[in-house]
């Protein structure tokens, strides 16, 4: 009864930190979406008001070009790209660190978790070099390969608890049945793995559609341009109309919003699966 007490006491205080984050975040979207349905001297002379008339022509003007589609259709394939090489190689990688017994495993380990350390703005000079000499400059594969080592570390992290949790009863039962180590791996692990797959899958897609300076180094031709260097060209053609820019930021979260917002049952579940288990 204490134990409840205690915690009801502390409930008003919790629920108010919540709202403050909620508003926090949501305050920014509901300003841009807002402000995409003004006209730009709405914006000015009152921003933060409700739109009067309502002007859908903003998105009108952005999705009825070829300066959204393009950038649109880029990043998916770049995002796409670094998604399968992240989850190839993370649950490879997971899979020896965590299921097997080798000399140097914990310093290999030690060694992704380092990278969650390193930035990529350290080595961009390095890649540049690197991927011109590989002929992949202006390529969807030339920014998800960089995308996905720099998001490897983060994914064997989450990945590593999880596999560890898996008994080891049920690999040797399945090694009784004739199973070898990737059957057992693609047969039992990695479907018992979805939900914390499926979480590493997002976090690699948040970060790949919202990476900026990788795709400015790489990409040079406006062709293979991703969604954020599209955003910052279209505010570049449309400086004084703040409208239509914010029209465009609204519609290039909407691929994210909705991928986390369907995802987002198995985002959790991934997040403390390795914690729970075990």
């Amino acid at each position: 009864m204490a134990t409840t007490s205690k915690q009801d006491r502390r409930s008003p205080l919790g629920y108010t930190v919540l709202i403050v984050a909620a508003l926090l975040t949501l305050v920014p979207f509901v300003y841009a979406v807002l402000g995409s349905l003004k006209t730009s001297g709405q914006i000015s002379t009152n921003p933060l008001g409700l739109p009067d008339p309502w002007v859908w022509e903003n998105y009108a003007a952005v999705l009825g070009g070829d300066v959204f589609w393009r950038p649109l259709l880029n990043s998916v394939l770049v995002g796409l790209l670094t998604v399968l090489i992240v989850l190839i190689c993370g649950t490879l990688a997971t899979f020896a660190l965590s299921r097997f017994t080798f000399r140097g495993r914990e310093s290999v380990y030690a060694f992704f978790t380092l990278g969650l350390l390193f930035p990529a703005a350290v080595a961009i000079l390095p890649l540049y070099l690197m991927l011109r000499e590989l002929d992949l400059l202006n390529t969807p594969l030339g920014v998800a390969l960089p995308q996905a080592a720099f998001a490897l570390p983060v994914t064997v992290v989450i990945l590593r608890p999880f596999f560890q949790s898996i008994p080891q009863e049920l690999e040797e039962a399945a090694a009784m049945d004739g199973a070898g180590p990737m059957r057992f791996f693609l047969r039992i692990l990695l479907p018992m793995s979805v939900p914390v797959l499926i979480t590493v899958s997002i976090l690699a897609l948040v970060t790949s559609w919202n990476g900026y300076l990788l795709p400015l180094l790489i990409l040079t031709d406006p062709e293979s341009w991703t969604i954020p260097l599209g955003l910052s060209r279209f505010a570049g053609s449309y400086t004084y109309d703040t409208a239509r820019v914010l029209a465009y930021s609204v519609v290039a979260m909407v691929p994210t919003v909705l991928a986390y917002g369907v995802a987002e049952r198995y985002i959790v579940q991934g997040l403390t699966a390795g914690a729970v288990k075990g």
